[in-house]
């Protein structure tokens, strides 16, 4: 975890600036998988059957949107559809802002270290040492010594109880993971080697307890992306809410050169210095394959539905925050920065701009409310539900 953990690092270059977002209305339910209900309760007016997240990584909104290099499909997309000015990462680095997406909360920690119960690490952003532009921040004692005893498996409640308490199906689709349920901490194994596509730290659903334990029955709707992606939206048996995680060389992460070359994408090695191009194109090509993908299904066709694009954080050349960050010493927000998003509906109507504060507490939250889910910890509002649930903002 270490060594991967620098070497992401090497990429982080180049400035971060202003974000997009664009969202949709809901409300979650707070309640134990036993109580799932067999028919969805009643959703707000406008609300999409279907929600898609594609979850991205480590760059600011400039970086990305108008970056007609190497981002032209994504660039397209914000021109045409739904995109937020002022989202952002809940913190740095990416495993609290996945959590803070799907539980309402970033668990109190700092780091990106593997699921379990005896898992603990110390925080790894806005300490001393740090490498990159959080180290002019800083964590009080009392949170560093909390984060640092936090086991990694919570028993915190999440949208999978939400989704299930309310009638509504869920699955989320990882690329490169090797099996069904996997519980390993990155894959795949070339060679006898093992090879960061896969990574946990970007599959949030396996850090809590009520869905990553022994025979759990939730683990079978954590599917590899290549397997079942496809085939679920072919026979019209994709959820209601579907989580995609792409593989570090198809979410704009990248991987270190030496990992590249291994695996035949040398454009998904980090560079020496400056932006990374090839990655921020890999994962263009992955979006643009995607988005049409799920634009071609009946799902997509015959159904209220949105795509919610959007980035876990910026490059870590800042740390603003949204309105669930968290406060640091000398009361500094200990955010993630700029993040962009993109929100594309079915039933499209004019393309819309907002400029509220947000976050993925907000996005959340937004999803909850249109859903009529029950609320999870993070008291924020959610963004106006017309930015996703309906055909205008």
């Amino acid at each position: 975890m270490v060594s991967t953990f620098r070497s992401r690092r090497w990429m982080r270059a180049g400035g971060a600036a202003l974000a997009a977002l664009a969202a949709f209305g809901i409300s979650a339910g707070v309640v134990n998988s036993q109580a799932f209900a067999s028919v969805p309760a009643p959703a707000a007016k406008g609300a999409p059957e279907h929600v898609f997240v594609i979850m991205m990584e480590n760059h600011g909104t400039n970086q990305v949107i108008g970056n007609t290099a190497d981002a032209p499909y994504i660039t397209s997309l914000a021109q045409r559809y739904n995109v937020a000015t002022n989202y952002h990462g809940v913190t740095h680095p990416s495993l609290p802002n996945y959590l803070s997406a799907i539980s309402g909360d970033f668990q109190g920690i700092w780091d990106d270290c593997k699921a379990g119960a005896a898992v603990t690490c110390a925080p790894e952003e806005f300490v001393p040492g740090a490498g990159d532009g959080t180290v002019s921040a800083s964590l009080t004692p009392k949170q560093t010594a909390s984060a640092s005893s936090r086991p990694h498996l919570f028993s915190a409640k999440n949208i999978v109880d939400q989704l299930e308490a309310n009638g509504r199906s869920w699955k989320a689709y990882m690329q490169s993971m090797p099996s069904t349920g996997f519980e390993g901490e990155y894959a795949p194994v070339i060679n006898g080697a093992t090879v960061n596509l896969y990574a946990q730290k970007h599959n949030p659903f396996m850090y809590f307890s009520d869905i990553n334990s022994a025979k759990n029955p939730r683990l079978n709707n954590i599917v590899p992306f290549e397997k079942s992606f496809g085939s679920d939206l072919a026979s019209s048996t994709v959820p209601n809410f579907v989580w995609v995680s792409p593989d570090q060389c198809h979410d704009m992460h990248g991987v270190s050169p030496a990992t590249a070359n291994l695996i035949g994408l040398p454009a998904c090695g980090y560079p020496k210095t400056g932006l990374d191009h090839g990655a921020i194109h890999l994962g263009d090509d992955f979006v643009r394959t995607t988005v049409q993908q799920i634009m071609s299904s009946k799902t997509w066709k015959t159904t209220h539905s949105s795509i919610v694009l959007v980035w876990d954080e910026n490059d870590y050349s800042g740390y603003a925050g949204g309105p669930g960050s968290p406060v640091g010493a000398k009361g500094v927000v200990l955010g993630g920065g700029d993040a962009p998003v993109i929100v594309i509906n079915s039933t499209t109507g004019p393309h819309k701009t907002s400029d509220k504060l947000a976050d993925h507490y907000t996005l959340l939250s937004t999803i909850e409310h249109m859903w009529h889910l029950r609320h999870t910890r993070a008291a924020v509002q959610p963004l106006e539900p017309k930015v996703i649930a309906q055909t205008g903002w």
